[in-house]
């Protein structure tokens, strides 16, 4: 089997993030892994260990893919050392500022040419929440897609994959055969942590850079852009309320103003 990772690098959760020219900037703040894509990278190695593995040679590969600056680098570094085999990275100053539908539309474009048989992602990337890219890319792809799974099973001799997906209408079971694009949730999975091994593997590893003409895709103007962003305003003061023996009361009319009850 060929699996592909679709991963993203992104800023640090915890950095304060500002917007420049409609853009998040990202050049000035600590840059990291998805948190989201390491359960992808995960599921990923997991699925190839249940076949044999993916040692150098072998018949299943996981190739993590991700589309961003040179700097991305860093984060395939982390995908590598937890045992992915190799990476490709489309890296090209005319996609700096693109959104989810030229982002899908790079990623299906290299995946067409690499004739993958799974591909995986994460939910969302943590600096846009859009929840969007893997449906996308199966769109663009004509590929199925079996989204949010917190469980899959494969089953290469049938080409049969498998998943189990929790929504509000309860747990639904579906499946679909090769090739096809699998969105996992947080709750799939525990993802393992590089050893020193896999850190000192990793650096040998090979990251494929291509640059945006590579893939066939024509870069148009995004189709959804930010027009204008304000800095979030600072926490007002909360209403603190003193037990003097009324203060159920109080608490009471101040859930009625609000609305709450």
């Amino acid at each position: 089997m060929k699996i592909a990772v679709c991963i993203k690098q992104v800023p640090d959760s915890w950095a304060e993030k500002k917007m420049v020219g409609g853009l998040l900037d990202r050049a000035n703040v600590d840059a990291v892994l998805n948190d989201l894509d390491e359960y992808a990278i995960e599921e990923a190695l997991r699925i190839a260990e249940a076949h044999g593995g993916n040692e150098e040679g072998g018949a299943n590969t996981v190739t993590v893919i991700s589309m961003g600056p040179e700097r991305a680098t860093e984060a395939i570094r982390k995908a590598l050392s937890m045992g992915a085999n190799d990476a490709i990275l489309i890296s090209d100053a005319t996609l700096a500022g693109a959104d989810a539908v030229l982002t899908s539309q790079v990623l299906a474009s290299v995946i067409t040419k690499e004739n993958f048989d799974i591909v995986i992602c994460g939910t969302e990337s943590t600096d846009a929440r859009m929840s969007v890219v893997p449906a996308m890319i199966s769109e663009k792809l004509d590929w199925a897609q079996l989204t949010f799974a917190s469980k899959v099973e494969v089953d290469p001799s049938t080409q049969k994959v498998s998943i189990t997906r929790v929504t509000e209408a309860g747990v639904e079971e579906i499946f679909a055969v090769f090739p096809v694009v699998i969105s996992v949730v947080e709750k799939i999975n525990e993802p393992r942590y590089p050893s020193f091994k896999g850190i000192m593997a990793a650096k040998k590893k090979t990251i494929d850079i291509r640059n945006c003409a590579s893939t066939g895709v024509q870069v148009a103007a995004a189709w959804s852009t930010v027009i204008d962003s304000a800095p979030r305003p600072p926490r007002a003061a909360g209403v603190v309320i003193t037990d003097d023996g009324g203060a159920g009361q109080k608490l009471v009319d101040f859930l009625i103003e609000k609305k709450l009850i």
